[in-house]
C-alpha cells in the first residue's frame, strides 16, 4: 500500500465500537473514515459523536466505498465470520473483535478467505499489545521470576440476566466464556502456549442454559493455570505469574496499565505506561502498520494464535455441555 495512513471503517455501533473510535485518534498511521449500522440513524448519531465524516445505513454500502482500506468488526460473535468475509470480498483488510468467531471451522473459513483475497486479517486481542503485558512477558523471558510455576487470572463483572441480551442470548453466542473468558484464556496462552495435559472445569449455568460462571484449571508440565470468569460477580480481575524466585502482579490485566515485579514480599520494580487512550490504540497502530507494509498476518496475534485461543474456548464449552447441569 503506497500511503502512510489507513482509512478505517467500523461495522456496527455496538458499545465496544466507541472505544475503537475514541482510541484511533491517538494513532498516527490510522484515520477513522466511516461507520456503518443497519440503522442509518444510529450510524449518523455515532458519526456525529465521534466526528466521523461518513455514515452508512448498511454494511454493504460502506464496503463499496473505495476510500476505505480496512474495517473493524464490532458485531456479536456469531456475525463475525459473515461480516469479515463480506468485508474481505469487498477488498478490505479486517480487524475482527475477539473471539474471532464461534467455531474452528468458521475461523478456518475466515482465514482461507483472507488468503484468497490477499487481505490482512487479525483477531482484535488488544491485551497482547499493552505495554504492561509486554513488560511482564519480558520479565518472565529474562528469568526475573525464575521458572514459571503458576498462572492465575480472573475476569468477571455482574451482568444482569436478560435472556435476549447479547451477553446471554444463545443465538448470539451468549455466555461468559466467549464474552469475558477469552481474556484469561488469552493471558494464559501468552505465557504458556503448550497444550494442557489435564483440565478441570467447574461451572454454573444461567436459567437459559448458557454458562454464567466458569473456573478451569490447566496442567502443563510444571505450570498450573487457575482461571476464572463470571457474569455473577465481580472478580479480582488481576493476573499473577508466580515463579520459583519471584512473582509478577498485573492489576486489571485485561486492560493493564501497570505491573509489579516482586522478590518474595519485596517490590523490585513497578512499570506504568503513558497511554493517551484506553489501550486500543496499540493494536490499531500495529494492524495499520502491517497493512501499510503489505503484510497479511499479525506477528503477535497470528492466525495460529487465534486457532489456539478458539480451541481452548471450545474445549471448555464441550466440557460444560458434556457435564450437563451446573456443578456449583
Amino acid at each position: 500500500m503506497q500511503k502512510d495512513i489507513v482509512n478505517w471503517g467500523i461495522i456496527s455501533t455496538a458499545r465496544i465500537a466507541n472505544t475503537f473510535a475514541q482510541d484511533v485518534r491517538h494513532c498516527t498511521n490510522s484515520k477513522l473514515y466511516a461507520v456503518a449500522s443497519r440503522n442509518i440513524k444510529d450510524a449518523k448519531h455515532f458519526a456525529h459523536n465521534h466526528q466521523i465524516p461518513n455514515a452508512y445505513g448498511s454494511y454493504t454500502s460502506m464496503l463499496e466505498d473505495p476510500n476505505i482500506d480496512a474495517v473493524y468488526i464490532a458485531t456479536p460473535h456469531t456475525l463475525h465470520c459473515e461480516n469479515a468475509i463480506l468485508a474481505m470480498q469487498a477488498g478490505k483488510h479486517v480487524l475482527c473483535e475477539k473471539p474471532a468467531t464461534t467455531s474452528l471451522s468458521l475461523l478456518e473459513h475466515m482465514i482461507a478467505e483472507a488468503r484468497a483475497q490477499d487481505r490482512f486479517f487479525m483477531e482484535a486481542m488488544w491485551t497482547y499489545f499493552l505495554p504492561a503485558i509486554l513488560k511482564s512477558k519480558a520479565w518472565v523471558e529474562s528469568g526475573e521470576i525464575g521458572e514459571l510455576l503458576h498462572i492465575k487470572a480472573s475476569f468477571g463483572f455482574p451482568v444482569h440476566y436478560e435472556p435476549k441480551s447479547r451477553e446471554y442470548a444463545k443465538e448470539l453466542g451468549g455466555g461468559c466464556l466467549l464474552d469475558m473468558g477469552i481474556y484469561p484464556i488469552a493471558l494464559d496462552a501468552l505465557f504458556n502456549i503448550s497444550e494442557p495435559t489435564t483440565e478441570f472445569v467447574s461451572h454454573h449455568l444461567a436459567p437459559n442454559g448458557v454458562e454464567d460462571d466458569v473456573t478451569w484449571i490447566y496442567q502443563r508440565g510444571q505450570v498450573t493455570s487457575t482461571l476464572h470468569t463470571s457474569f455473577r460477580s465481580r472478580l479480582n480481575n488481576d493476573a499473577w505469574l508466580i515463579g520459583s524466585k519471584g512473582t509478577i502482579r498485573i492489576p486489571d490485566f485485561w486492560s493493564a496499565k501497570e505491573c509489579f515485579l516482586y522478590d518474595g514480599n519485596s517490590l523490585v520494580e513497578h512499570f506504568a505506561d503513558a497511554r493517551e487512550g484506553s489501550g486500543f490504540e496499540f493494536e490499531i497502530s500495529h494492524a495499520s502498520d502491517k497493512i501499510l507494509k503489505g503484510e497479511k498476518e499479525s506477528s503477535i496475534v497470528s492466525h495460529m494464535v487465534s486457532r489456539q485461543l478458539l480451541k481452548r474456548l471450545n474445549d471448555i464449552r464441550l466440557n460444560i455441555e458434556a457435564n450437563g447441569k451446573d456443578n456449583s
